[in-house]
């Protein structure tokens, strides 16, 4: 079962789980999630915690105050490269929404084969990440798919 179907998630939080410009680090305890779609990214970043393989809980406000899950939890969820990190993790470093690790201080270009979790969603009928009308990144970034209106 997919991640995004055990939780509890709005439409509206959904896409903008999908559009924002999100980055990831594996941090101790679980995924530091930052929203760098902000003037001030280093003020909009939140530890998601994952429990068997689910974003059960994040620190920031959204998660505390309101009904279903926060889109950084959603981000996580919907960003499977991402959420098996969490998995395998033994220390922080950098993780690009694709699974692939983003631009390093010393320039180095990011590793994002969008295809190194061996699916290949071109070759597929229907998309098994893909939840409902809510595409996965990888259709998303490839043009398969449209996010819904």
């Amino acid at each position: 079962m997919h991640p995004l179907q055990q939780l509890d998630v709005s439409t509206r939080v959904a896409k903008r789980a999908q559009y924002e410009a999100f980055e990831f680090s594996l941090s101790p305890g679980g995924i530091t999630v930052r929203n760098g779609s902000h003037a001030n990214p280093s003020e909009h970043e939140y530890l998601v915690r994952i429990e068997d393989g689910i974003p059960v809980v994040c620190d920031c406000p959204a998660d505390e105050h309101y009904e279903g899950a926060c889109k950084h939890r959603v981000a996580v969820a919907i960003r499977r490269p991402v959420l098996n990190a969490a998995g395998t993790a033994d220390g922080a470093q950098p993780v690009a929404p694709d699974g692939g690790r983003v631009t390093t201080q010393a320039g180095e270009k990011p590793d994002t084969d969008p295809l190194q979790d061996g699916r290949d969603v071109r070759d597929e009928e229907e998309c098994s990440e893909c939840i409902g009308e809510f595409p996965c990144w990888e259709c998303v970034r490839t043009g398969r798919k449209e996010l819904p209106e």
